[in-house]
């Protein structure tokens, strides 16, 4: 009831080994450290990645190397899609990713991955691993081991912290993600935000039924299952777990605990 396999379809997620040996979902994020710094690719290396300093110029990245945008033909298509187009000398460059003018890298631990975009005004803080055909849109601040899979979203002033993304998960607008897992399809409604931090000492414990166990984390905030929705304001407690294919209504805040799938919560 509480495995990741009753709130993900992990086949095919090229992650799916940080969620190995756990018994209950949440203790992944437990590991999340350990797992990205064990699989962060190699280092961006180029002279005008200064850490900390918005890019003063677009850049393509190709095969590893950064090469200035303003030598490419680029056309921005729907990035889920794999419709980012970049085109050199007539060729496209198939897996080409782009870096807007304004972006922020801070420190070089950071992995990205094909047909890519990151817009200008968002932020990312090492490390991080960022998936195939994502869009990091303008003012996204990632603070730092989150793991974002193929095809997802970190939207407008969107925040996510030690989080991870399952492919196709989309944090469009205005959201808060402090360490929570989105499942595959996850659609998060603007305004959403996972709260991760009890008002009171001690560690976040889970509710199931009539009895809780301790998740052993300090913070800890929602899991949202395979195809999860929320509206517009919508809140999680900390130690939400949403089960597949389950609503939060808009301006509703979700209790703590475990809720099957097809929940609707109003």
């Amino acid at each position: 009831m509480l495995s990741a396999e009753s709130f993900f379809a992990l086949d095919g997620y090229e992650h799916r080994d940080l969620f190995a040996g756990t018994s209950r979902v949440w203790e992944a994020l437990a590991g999340l450290k350990a797992y990205v710094d064990a699989h962060m690719a190699a280092s961006l290396r180029h002279e005008i990645l200064t850490s900390g300093i918005p890019l003063a110029t677009p850049l393509v990245l190709h095969h590893g190397r950064f090469n200035c945008a303003r030598e490419y033909e680029i056309t921005y298509g729907d990035i889920n899609r794999g419709e980012l187009v970049v085109m050199q000398n007539g060729q496209r460059l198939e897996g080409a990713s782009v870096l807007m003018a304004g972006s922020v890298l801070v420190g070089r631990h950071i992995s990205i991955g094909h047909g890519v975009v990151v817009e200008s005004g968002a932020m990312i803080k090492e490390p991080a691993i960022i998936g195939d055909n994502t869009e990091i849109r303008q003012g996204a601040y990632l603070r730092g081991y989150c793991l974002v899979g193929n095809r997802c979203v970190v939207g407008h002033d969107t925040e996510v912290k030690h989080t991870v993304f399952l492919d196709g998960a989309k944090a469009g607008h205005f959201n808060y993600l402090g360490d929570s897992i989105l499942g595959g399809g996850v659609n998060l409604g603007a305004g959403t935000k996972l709260a991760n931090l009890r008002f009171l000492p001690g560690t976040v414990r889970v509710r199931h039924g009539a009895s809780s166990e301790d998740s052993g984390l300090r913070k800890l905030g929602a899991v949202l299952g395979d195809r999860v929705q929320t509206g517009c304001n919508a809140v999680t407690s900390p130690g939400t777990l949403l089960g597949p294919d389950s609503l939060l209504m808009p301006n509703t805040t979700a209790p703590s605990g475990f809720h099957p799938a097809r929940s609707v919560i109003r």
